[in-house]
């Protein structure tokens, strides 16, 4: 993996190898990452968790599409992952909190 950048909570975060360990809570959105063999890809992404450990990184979330091009996977965001009900905005708000919140909470652990 070259970079990761991905959409959360609190803006933009991107990822490069040397980074720290980290944890984040993912907003629904467009996820980029580039490896030396595909170059740039695309996923369109519903609200979830990023792990970065080591030189791994795990994202878990609820739906995601790829094999688009970047305009079909925004307008996919847009139709599918944008347009829940106030409700269920609210309580996978708070899930992912939580999510974020217990993974962060693990590293610590392993940690010690």
């Amino acid at each position: 993996m070259n970079r990761i950048v991905a959409q959360t909570l609190q803006g933009s975060f991107g990822l490069l190898p040397q980074r720290l360990d980290c944890a984040a809570a993912l907003e629904p959105g467009i996820l980029t990452y580039e490896t030396e063999s595909e170059g740039e890809v695309y996923v369109a992404i519903d609200q979830g968790v990023l792990v970065k450990a080591g030189m791994d990184v795990l994202v878990s979330v609820r739906n995601a599409i790829g094999g688009m091009d970047l305009a079909k996977l925004h307008e996919a965001v847009k139709r599918q992952f944008l347009n829940l009900d106030e409700q269920e905005k609210s309580v996978r708000s708070v899930l992912a909190k939580m999510e974020s919140g217990l993974i962060r909470r693990l590293m610590e652990f392993q940690h010690e």
